[in-house]
């Protein structure tokens, strides 16, 4: 099939969902945990973390790869790409999407935020101990940060358009939203997008607690993610992965595609502010919400659902709530707000991906997933934030926000009530 010339956007719909995340292998697995308000995070095993200030983190168990890729491609996988691929083959499967039918058309978005940590670690202490000979010849293309979306290009046959953002915890968010302009401007007809991650080791474990932005409750895990609550003292790092299959609408209903969405807005804006704290007065994040509102043509009053990017530190939780008001005016008294990172952590790059996923179910199932561990309400976070229990109710316009390290501001919108 030839390239597209330019012309009216066109719309972009979900036609297919994957993940894998520390409530479970899998979208279902890891919706269940959601809305059953099961806590993901435990005490560390991948490794001893016994000399570490923080012992605790969602982790993702009972992972095989080789359920996945053969055991020789394994061993040249990071884990934050073998997620990636697992992921991707589930979202394959649920769209049912035959990619060789015109695999031209068929792309790949999946960034990382940190990349192959675990292998960057792992080679360095080798070449300490054994000298720089004993290096793996594999150990570049095992480590960067992009090669999840090679892998699974290759790993499906998709030669279409291709990404990989990098934006901190705001990159899963950004890669659905790259995703969703390449096929609306009709550089594809489908892509595979999302993001990953698998940065659980000694190192990013010690950095995050150096620069006192971790939960230090390592006595109650469980109980570590509290977003929103007066009581929370950081974050909980995660990994996983979560791929969405964006397509083209008109593409999806020839081929009788199963549609749970339409991505109706998307926005990226910089703070300019400080490189890991938000803006105190949340004008990025306003105006993200803001653009995306606009874009959907969206009321304030029809927003539904929003999962907050909630990542349960002092100054991301009131920033947040405070665009939310912003944005929203007196309808964000009225909307819905969870944070899903109080059950799974936060998953990094790999988070606003996931997040979407969220979203995208919410509207599908009609039920709003909580936010756990919400005790002690902070008294600057005064909206409805579904505490403790998983709410039935219909959503037909459900926003994702992510935000990030650096200043990233990235807002998804998706709806069911244009379909």
């Amino acid at each position: 099939m030839g390239e597209r010339t330019a012309g009216p956007r066109r719309r972009v719909v979900v036609t297919g969902l994957g993940a894998v995340s520390p409530l479970g292998i899998g979208v279902e697995a890891s919706w269940e945990g959601l809305v059953a308000g099961r806590s993901g995070v435990g005490p560390v095993s991948r490794f001893d973390a016994s000399d570490l200030p923080v012992r605790i983190a969602g982790e993702v168990h009972g992972f095989d790869p080789l359920h996945y890729v053969d055991r020789k491609r394994a061993r040249h996988l990071d884990r934050f790409a073998q997620f990636a691929i697992a992921a991707a083959q589930e979202a394959r499967a649920s769209s049912g999407i035959v990619v060789e039918d015109e695999p031209e058309r068929v792309g790949v978005v999946i960034g990382s935020g940190i990349g192959g940590m675990e292998t960057f670690e792992t080679q360095h202490r080798t070449m300490l101990e054994r000298g720089p000979g004993r290096v793996n010849p594999f150990f570049v293309p095992m480590m960067i940060a992009n090669m999840a979306a090679g892998e699974v290009s290759i790993e499906l046959g998709a030669r279409g358009y291709i990404g990989a953002p990098v934006t901190a915890c705001a990159t899963g968010a950004n890669a659905i939203g790259e995703a969703y302009q390449a096929i609306a401007r009709g550089d594809a007809d489908v892509i595979f997008a999302g993001g990953t991650e698998a940065s659980i080791t000694p190192m990013a474990l010690a950095g995050f607690a150096a620069a006192r932005a971790l939960s230090t409750r390592n006595d109650e895990p469980q109980r570590a993610s509290r977003p929103f609550d007066r009581d929370r003292d950081g974050f909980v790092m995660a990994e996983g992965s979560a791929v969405l299959v964006l397509e083209e609408l008109e593409h999806a209903r020839r081929r009788g595609a199963s549609i749970l969405a339409e991505v109706c807005g998307y926005a990226s804006v910089a703070d300019a502010y400080h490189v890991t704290a938000p803006d105190p007065e949340a004008r990025g994040a306003t105006r993200a919400l803001q653009l995306v509102l606009q874009q959907a043509q969206c009321r304030p009053d029809q927003v539904d659902y929003i999962n907050a990017h909630g990542t349960s530190t002092i100054y991301n939780d009131r920033s947040e709530t405070l665009a939310i008001k912003q944005a929203l005016g007196e309808a964000a008294y009225q909307v819905a707000v969870s944070s899903t990172k109080s059950m799974t952590g936060h998953m990094l790059g790999a988070a606003g991906a996931f997040e979407a996923m969220v979203a995208v179910m919410s509207l599908v199932k009609g039920v709003i997933p909580p936010t756990i561990n919400l005790d002690n309400p902070d008294p600057e976070c005064d909206l409805d934030y579904v505490p403790g229990t998983a709410r039935e109710q219909p959503v037909q316009v459900s926003i994702s926000n992510s935000f990030g390290f650096g200043g990233h501001n990235v807002v998804l919108l998706f709806r069911r009530d244009t379909l």
